[in-house]
This record gives C-alpha cells, structure tokens and sequence, in this order.
C-alpha cells in the first residue's frame, strides 16, 4: 500500500493514524479515573497541524490547546466547540482575544497587560473565561507572571464583571513529574486564596510536557554509554537528543505526578480539576513519514565503507534537525528483501551540505536502491511538520490519513 501511494503522490508524504489517537486519549482518561480526580485534556495542536487528529480530539470529547487564529479557527472547523478550547501563548492578539471570549474559550493569562485588553473588548455573550499563568520559581522563561504581576493581576480583577478567574496555569520544561505535582500542590493554595476574593479558582492547568517512549531501554542506553561521533557522516557531533527512551511514558508520568505527595487527594479535597495540554503524547505512535530513496553513494570513514543515500524530501520534514539533534528511531527499509546489513547516513534533496535526515550511519538490513522507501516512525509529534518549508520550491509532502476497513485492510485519504 505504501508503494502504491508513493507512486501515486510522487513524493515524501507523512501517515497518520487517527484511532491511535483515540487509544491515547483513553489512557490519559484512565490514569485520571484510577486517581478520581477530575480532569481535563487539550490538545496542544502545535505539535501536529492534521486536521484528522483534531477531529479524533473532537469525537472523543476533549479539547484542543491553541495559540492563534488561525489554530483557534482549524479547531472550531473541525468539530472542536469553543468551551473545549485553551487558548494559550504570550501577548496574544485583540483579534485572538476577541475571537476567544466569543467562543466561550479558556484564556490562559500570561501578563497583566492581556486582562486589561481583555475588559477593554468586553464581550456581548458572557465574561472572559481565564487562568492567570504563573511564573515558576527560579525560572528563566519568558512565559508566566511573577508574584508581584499575580497580585496586580488580581488587583485588576477586582470588581471586574467582565472577566471571570477559572484558577492557574503553569507549564515546566523538562519530564520530571515530581515537580510538576509539586508545583501544583503549591498553586492549591492560591487557588484557596483567590477563592476569598469572590473568584471560582476550580482549575489548574500543568501543561504538557508529557514523555514518549520511541525506543528500548537496552538501545537508548547502549547509545548514550557509547555514542561517538565517528557513527556520524562527517564526524558530526550533538550536544544533546531528546529522551528517547522513557520510562514511563505519557499517562503512566501522569499516573506519577497525581500519587506523588498526595496531590490527588489533595486536588479531590479542595474540588480542584487538573487540566493538562499533551501534544506529543496524544501523537504517540499515530504517524510516521515516507521517503523515496533516489540516489545513493558510497563513502569511507575509519577505512569502512558506508552508503550515503539521497531521498526526495528534506530535513524540514523530519524537525528534530530544528534542535541541532538527531532523530534516532531507525527508519524502516521497503521492500524488504535478503542482503547484507549496510551502514547508511540519509541526505535530503537540497544542494545543502549540512541537509541530512539521518547524520547516523544507520545499519539497514540491506544497501538501499533507487525506488525504496525508507519510513521513520513515530514522527507524529512535532517531526513531520513543525518547520516544512517548500525549499527549493520542493512541494511540502502531504498527509495521508489511514482508515480501518472491512477485512483487516485500510483505505487512505488526504487529510482535510
């Protein structure tokens, strides 16, 4: 199948499988029914921009995390309703206010200025719906408010009819679940304090952040005790890659931080909803991409050879490159065919030099030929369309929705 819609797109093209999606939403559900607490899901849609995973959001009843209009206007296009929305980013603009307040959205606040450009809009349907986003402490972000922008926050709301205070919202990089239940078990406090003031305060938001398992604990540690940059093309080297292997993954670390110090309880105790905003989590496993080898070489380094392959996409499609890092899931050779294992780095169709997919040597089952596909996994989340550029006015690879069809088969379309 993927060699027919290879032929008859005639190009990269990236996969996604929207029932996966689906699974992962339910294992984020039961992590917080097996805690009973009240939670809630967004989407965080920057990390994918298929219409299909917005529509599975919205036939599974959670919502969708956005950060502009045009976000804001796919999601309501594709079934999200506007009280399932979270609207989140800095110095959001009147037209995406505007647009948010209409719609019933949840505005997450990330300086005092918004609120009174919030009140300054005023809305003909009901008051603006908002958490003021906290600063952690000794963060160097330039997201969220200090305490003192907190206390002038709530200052403003003073009598403000027009703006409604739903709780707190704060987002930590890194996966470490400890923290986040810890942060939050803080912000439990001020969202009792804020209740004094006359203000709901029923929900806090902790984010995303939530890890992804891509490859075996035996693989990521035999590459992270050994990696040198004698594996790379060029001798290239990398300062850091992503966690590929995690532990415990997605509503397992949401499982984590709910246990952790008791948080659960305390959230159930105060009548306090978690919301959380997974993007790469809710994409686990729900896409990969697709190239067409078109051209291979081969190059010597430490007296060994290696093929240097050319495929007919770019690096712009396979975004781990944006982090100056190495996307390290190996790619998946079709047809597969007998042959002897080849070390293989993966260049893109640019007259760019430092253009490579995979700086890896890469250990394929076999040399790869003009006409094989080469297939990277799991790039749903954040890889395959984070920074797409028609470089080269290369048309940017489509995507390709898969469906479940009688008889153990599946038919595609075009995302929408």
């Amino acid at each position: 199948m993927l060699g027919d819609i290879a032929f008859t797109l005639g190009g990269p093209f990236h996969v996604m499988y929207p029932p996966r999606v689906g699974r992962n939403i339910q294992g984020f559900r039961a992590a917080f029914a097996q805690a009973d607490v009240d939670g809630l899901i967004y989407y965080g849609k920057k990390a994918n921009k298929s219409a299909a995973v917005v529509r599975a959001c919205a036939e599974h009843g959670v919502g969708v995390d956005v950060s502009s209009t045009g976000e804001l206007t796919a999601a309501l296009a594709h079934g999200i309703r506007g009280a399932e929305l979270m609207v989140t980013g800095p110095a959001k603009s009147d037209d995406l206010l505007w647009l948010a307040t209409r719609h019933g959205a949840l505005i997450a606040v990330d300086d005092p200025g918004e609120l009174d450009r919030l009140a300054a809009l005023g809305t003909s349907t009901a008051p603006a719906r908002v958490l003021l986003r906290v600063l952690p402490a000794a963060s160097a972000s330039r997201f969220g408010m200090t305490d003192a922008e907190i206390d002038r926050a709530l200052s403003a709301l003073d009598g403000c009819d027009s703006i409604r205070l739903e709780g707190f919202s704060f987002h930590l990089s890194g996966y470490d679940a400890p923290a986040r239940a810890e942060l939050a078990g803080a912000l439990i406090a001020r969202c009792l304090h804020t209740r004094t003031l006359g203000h709901p305060a029923t929900t806090l938001s902790i984010g995303g952040g939530f890890g992804v398992d891509y490859v075996p604990a035996t693989a990521w540690a035999e590459f992270t005790e050994h990696v040198d940059r004698q594996w790379f093309h060029s001798g290239k080297s990398f300062e850091s890659y992503y966690p590929y292997h995690f532990p415990a993954p997605g509503p397992a670390m949401l499982t984590a931080i709910l246990t952790h110090d008791g948080l659960a309880e305390r959230l159930r105790d105060n009548n306090i909803r978690l919301a959380i905003e997974p993007g790469r989590a809710l994409l686990a496993n729900a896409g990969f991409t697709v190239f067409r080898v078109q051209g291979s070489k081969v190059r010597h380094a430490n007296g060994e050879p290696y093929c240097l392959v050319t495929v007919d996409g770019t690096s712009l499609s396979l975004s781990e490159q944006w982090f100056d890092s190495e996307y390290l899931p190996d790619p998946l050779l079709w047809p597969a065919r007998p042959g002897t294992t080849t070390p293989t780095s993966v260049g893109a169709a640019t007259c760019l030099d430092s253009d490579l997919l995979s700086w890896r040597r890469v250990p394929l089952p076999r040399a790869a030929e003009v006409g094989d596909l080469l297939i990277y996994p799991n790039t749903a989340g954040y890889q395959m369309d984070s920074n797409e550029s028609a470089f080269h006015d290369l048309p940017i690879p489509p995507k390709v929705v898969l469906h479940d069809a009688p008889g153990d088969r599946y038919r595609w379309t075009l995302d929408g």
